[in-house]
């Protein structure tokens, strides 16, 4: 008689758990190296530019609209983009960033930079048309603030037109995301 063989009762859970952890595995922007037009920040954001944007909640419903006029201007490895912003609401907001291209990163580009309401240094890299940004956005909301993790990631279309997807969370929970549309003329 040939016995029956069973699975240790915790083989199931480590299964599923590698599983998840596979499922958590991200993107990076390596995975865009060779995909044109090249994405250089220096160039794009450069010069008067324009955007469209939507802010999603995490249900995935539209909470605000907004437009942004915005100018960037480079020397060298040293960027500053003004940002103001014009909300569905009627009120407006302002952001300076002042940007960094850091030397050494191989194939593709690195970047720091700060501003008013981002806590701390935001970093990103580019490879190929894509461009990956990690900061902690200092956020208004009522009396209150929160600091919100942003992931955001844009991608170079055309010499025109740059797509922007950024997901915010805190504590690793998905509170809202927010697509923007930029517009070089």
């Amino acid at each position: 008689m040939i016995a029956s063989w069973k699975l240790p009762r915790f083989v199931p859970a480590v299964a599923l758990s590698a599983a998840m952890l596979a499922g958590c595995a991200s993107v990076t922007p390596a995975a865009y190296r060779g995909q044109l037009p090249r994405l250089e920040l220096e160039q794009y954001f450069n010069g008067p530019l324009t955007a469209e944007g939507l802010v999603f909640n995490r249900s995935g419903k539209v909470v605000k609209r907004f437009h942004v006029d915005m100018v960037g201007r480079w020397d060298g490895d040293d960027g500053t983009l003004t940002e103001h912003f014009t909300y569905s609401d009627g009120s407006h907001s302002e952001r300076i960033w002042h940007l960094r291209r850091l030397p050494g990163a191989g194939p593709g580009r690195a970047y720091e930079g700060t501003a008013g309401d981002v806590v701390g240094t935001a970093r990103g890299y580019a490879e190929g048309n894509a461009f990956n940004w990690h900061y902690t956005l200092a956020l208004p909301v009522g009396n209150r603030t929160y600091d919100m993790r942003m992931n955001d990631w844009m991608y170079l279309m055309n010499d025109h037109v740059l797509l922007n997807h950024t997901v915010m969370t805190k504590y690793g929970i998905k509170f809202a995301s927010i697509f923007i549309a930029f517009h070089k003329p």
